[in-house]
């Protein structure tokens, strides 16, 4: 019983990941957006039931998002090489939205470990959006018009912490709200 009531809360959460990142808040002119605490949910799962059920979840998640960058940002149709087209699809969809399922790896420290675990998870997420924009996006002379630069690194940096940092910043406070409202409220066990 206990691991289909864990099962169903972590299918809601998903869903609610799912839709949440499709609220953008914010969209930069060059690309990229925020969300409305688009990733929180999934990084609750992690927080809440462990790596086990963080990572499962996080890596459903990303095929989730994997659909959306095809239905809706036009992925194939991005003029890619089979190898960066592979590439993009694990550097900016598998990869970088499984690695939100260590958002609990602190679980057990309490708030300071809300925080570290969802900001390393975010963090790294960013790591594989940089890696992407390098050598994939950058490779492939995707650069945004207006931002003169011929270093790859720089563009790939700015380009994704541009969104990436003030996401961050929402997803924990929001990690941290939650923690503090329902977690620590009704004496939930993580």
């Amino acid at each position: 019983m206990k691991k289909t009531r864990i099962l169903a809360e972590c299918g809601i959460l998903i869903a609610l990941a799912a839709v949440l990142s499709l609220i953008k808040v914010f969209t930069l002119p060059w690309g990229g957006c925020i969300t409305l605490l688009g990733m929180l949910p999934v990084c609750l799962i992690s927080i809440r039931h462990g790596l086990k059920y963080g990572l499962l979840s996080s890596f459903v998640f990303s095929c989730i998002m994997l659909i959306y960058g095809i239905l809706l940002d036009g992925l194939l149709g991005w003029g890619l090489t089979p190898g960066m087209l592979i590439s993009c699809i694990l550097l900016d969809y598998i990869v970088a939205f499984t690695v939100l399922g260590i958002s609990g790896i602190f679980r057990s420290k309490g708030m300071a470990g809300v925080i570290g675990g969802t900001a390393l998870a975010i963090f790294l997420r960013f790591v594989s959006h940089v890696l992407s924009g390098v050598y994939v996006f950058a490779l492939a002379g995707k650069l945004w018009e207006g931002f003169e630069t011929n270093n790859v690194w720089l563009y790939s940096l700015v380009y994704n912490g541009a969104y990436m940092l003030p996401e961050m910043i929402l997803t924990i406070i929001g990690a941290v709200i939650v923690y503090k409202a329902v977690f620590k409220a009704v004496k939930m066990k993580i």
